[in-house]
């Protein structure tokens, strides 16, 4: 059996642990929130970018739901797992059935999403003003992630990283300071990549958020496979 190990030793604060994380990922972290508002910008203001994502929109609606799980179960699962097979380092790392259980994973992730953004579009507005986008990263970044999305995903690749024993996981929930230990680095590593990637997600209209949500997805996947690696590995 092999526990997900937190990604801090006992006497390193959790937001060491979490930004020690985010600056292992600093330059392609920044070059993939450096895309995401080059893109919100030639959305706006370069016409043949702004064709080609409205092409992108009249798909994404004409495929509904369907769309946010399939699309999201390949960036947030096929292609990190993709990503860690081709290195001799992290080919291992994942077997079959967990491969195809965090495929699952991010499958559903689509759905859940894809309806926060329905939701938030629906009470905060469809606006795409300073006030309105500020609102929906409030939302989403301090109410979302931490109360649920956060310690959600490290539960759900804790049960993952130990071969689906959830008593493993039980255990080390028993040890007390959980958040601290395991949710908290996640938190602020998250805000790292998250923070300026939901900024470039509101200002578009709601049919490209979830598009551009997966390309970070993509990105902030494999960091969450980095924070909770097995020791030694």
């Amino acid at each position: 059996m092999t526990n997900a190990q937190p990604p801090m030793t006992r006497r390193e604060a959790p937001w060491h642990a979490g930004l020690r994380a985010a600056r292992a990922h600093l330059v392609p972290g920044l070059v993939l929130q450096a895309f995401a508002i080059a893109l919100v910008v030639a959305y706006y203001w370069h016409p043949p970018t702004h064709a080609a994502l409205d092409a992108l929109a009249a798909f994404r609606e004409r495929t509904g739901w369907f769309y946010g799980i399939v699309a999201t179960g390949i960036f947030g699962g096929v292609l990190p797992q993709l990503y860690l097979k081709l290195d001799p380092a992290t080919r291992n790392r994942y077997t079959l059935a967990q491969g195809a259980v965090l495929i699952a994973f991010w499958s559903y992730k689509g759905f859940e999403v894809d309806l926060w953004y329905r939701v938030l579009n629906h009470v905060v507005g469809s606006g795409h003003g300073t006030g309105t986008i500020a609102t929906k990263v409030f939302f989403d970044q301090f109410v979302y992630c931490p109360f649920y999305a956060v310690p959600a995903e490290m539960l759900f690749f804790a049960w993952c990283e130990a071969h689906f024993d959830a008593a493993a996981v039980r255990a080390d929930f028993r040890e007390g300071h959980w958040y601290a230990r395991r949710a908290l680095p996640l938190l602020v590593g998250n805000l790292g990549v998250w923070l300026p990637a939901v900024c470039a997600i509101y200002a578009l209209p709601l049919p490209l958020q979830l598009p551009l949500f997966n390309l970070v997805l993509c990105f902030f996947t494999l960091m969450l496979t980095h924070m909770t690696k097995p020791t030694g590995s």
